[in-house]
This record gives C-alpha cells, structure tokens and sequence, in this order.
C-alpha cells in the first residue's frame, strides 16, 4: 500500500484496483515489481539503495502514467455515452 494520503481516503481501494488493472498484475502490491521486471530494472522487496534516481523514477512514473492515461480513457468513454 501507498504511504501517500489520497484525497478521498475512500478512493483507496479503486485506485488499488485501477493499479492492478494498468500493470496487469492481481495485487495491486506487486505493480511496481511487475513494471520494473518488464523495464529491466532490478527492484526488490526491501532495500533499494543501489538504484538509480532515473531506474526508481522509471518505475513510479510507468504506473502513474498509465493509471492517468487509464483514467482518461474512461472519461473519454464516460463522455461518449452521453
């Protein structure tokens, strides 16, 4: 889980979900493992020191984008519909 503080603490589970969703993975815990083993970026549980600003950032910014271009995929939609 996020150390971050969302917004609407009750969004928690669908941002968990939307997470999951983007990176293709069950758990949403697993995301950024997911996305870093497909970058080649060798992230583990636990200490990550050895990392890279740029291999961390690559991580993190993959799942945000993605969730972002999710989530304006399905206002686009939302749009469509009406």
């Amino acid at each position: 889980m996020s150390k971050r503080k969302l917004l609407v603490p009750e969004s928690r589970a669908a941002m968990d979900q939307l997470k999951a969703k983007v990176s293709g993975t069950q758990d949403p815990k697993e995301a950024k493992y997911e996305m870093a083993r497909e970058q080649g970026i060798p992230l583990q549980r636990g200490y990550n020191g050895k990392l890279t600003s740029e291999q961390a950032g690559k991580v993190g910014g993959r799942i945000g984008g993605n969730m972002v271009k999710e989530l304006v995929r399905m206002a686009q939609e939302n749009l469509n519909k009406k």
